[in-house]
């Protein structure tokens, strides 16, 4: 017999921002699915119950009608499904195809990459967040989806607000607004760069969009392009930072990188799994079903908490440590399903092969700097806020 969806009431926010993973683990021994008071959500913690989720989207719809992405972005591809979803999705695929990433955007983000390491490499200490994380995010995306005038601080506060707005389940005013003005800035950008776009194709994301089969209107353009950059900044800058806040903190984990190139990409997967860069994200029930023991009924909200799943006990050993030698296995970093982030290439190649090779390699025993503090917030996105490093000049 199926139990009731427990309610609890002793998670806070503030506490989930700080540091979700023991809450995370709480629920994935006490309460699979529970309605957490403060998020106004039932949260979905465990590894086998997400893959379930992500296998029957009939059951579990990505389209939701309240959806707080729905209201801060318009109704993009990731909140729908089926057909309406795969025309979409076939849209934006052209910009992101192997050969065109190997051969048309790679070589641009390798010189994004040394060009923002000439500013600073002379400095012996720095921020990664703000002198090489950010804006290798930002650069990159721009290249991609074919803006024009825009600067890369300019693109990344977008980015931040419309993630901060999309995560508002407090429902804080400010958030709304700062949401609702990276909307309106983005749209104006997309404006200015159409008609270039419109009379001269190219590998563009926005290009691709205005060339696809399936003719896009406006709204669906605007809504995409949102969605694209709140994920598609976010995501490589949090990975990038997390990667070498794990490599900083393992010195003999990063001697094996260091020796051995092919292990970069186990470096960034690992990340990816470690601190998950998009921690949570909603489904809706459609109708009444049983998931991890748990009685659903049809329009119940979920959070899947691929953050918490990515520290499932169950699926990996000593989750909590970060260890690039552990057996290769999947994790949920990039979702699953239908909805497996269309990115994921991109990621590998921006992050795992150009930046992060680009930093180590470049920067003569980098370091943590011990005399200041390293920060990571959030849950529904995660990631270092500050990562402070030197390195002999």
């Amino acid at each position: 017999m199926a139990n009731p969806v427990p309610v609890i009431d002793d998670i806070s926010l503030e506490s989930l921002y700080a540091d979700p993973y023991p809450s995370f683990q709480r629920l994935q021994r006490d309460a699979p699915v529970a309605f957490v008071r403060a998020a106004g959500i039932n949260l979905v913690t465990r590894f086998d119950d997400i893959v379930q989720i992500e296998r029957d989207f009939e059951t579990f719809a990505s389209s939701n009608p309240v959806s707080l992405m729905n209201r801060v972005m318009g109704h993009s591809l990731m909140r729908k499904d089926g057909e309406d979803h795969r025309l979409e999705r076939k849209a934006i695929e052209p910009s992101f195809r192997p050969g065109v990433v190997r051969n048309h955007w790679a070589p641009r983000f390798r010189v994004i990459a040394d060009d923002l390491i000439d500013q600073f490499d002379d400095h012996g200490a720095t921020d990664l967040f703000g002198s090489f994380a950010a804006p290798m995010a930002s650069l990159s995306l721009m290249e991609m989806l074919g803006l024009r005038d825009v600067s890369w601080q300019e693109l990344a506060i977008w980015s931040q607000s419309l993630m901060d707005a999309v995560g508002n389940y407090g429902q804080d005013p400010e958030v709304i607004r700062r949401g609702q003005v990276a909307s309106d800035g983005i749209d104006a950008a997309i404006e200015v760069v159409l008609p270039k776009l419109e009379a001269s194709p190219d590998p563009s994301i926005i290009s691709s969009m205005l060339q696809a089969e399936d003719k896009h209107s406006i709204a669906q353009i605007r809504a995409n392009v949102k969605v694209i950059i709140g994920g598609g900044l976010n995501e490589p800058r949090d990975t990038i930072l997390t990667t070498a806040y794990g490599l900083l903190s393992n010195p003999d984990q990063r001697a094996c990188v260091m020796e051995d190139a092919n292990l970069w990409s186990a470096a960034f997967e690992e990340a990816v799994r470690w601190i998950s860069p998009i921690g949570m994200y909603p489904r809706r029930v459609t109708r009444d079903v049983v998931l991890g023991g748990m009685q659903l009924r049809e329009g119940d909200q979920l959070g899947i908490c691929v953050g918490a799943a990515n520290r499932d006990e169950s699926h990996f050993d000593r989750p909590d440590l970060f260890d690039i030698l552990r057996p290769k296995q999947s994790h949920l970093g990039f979702g699953a399903g239908p909805h497996y982030c269309a990115g994921t290439w991109v990621a590998r190649q921006m992050v795992g092969a150009i930046a992060l090779p680009a930093l180590f390699g470049r920067l003569k025993d980098l370091r943590l700097d011990e005399a200041a503090e390293v920060k990571l917030g959030g849950w529904v996105f995660r990631g270092p806020l500050s990562l402070p490093v030197r390195w002999s000049i």
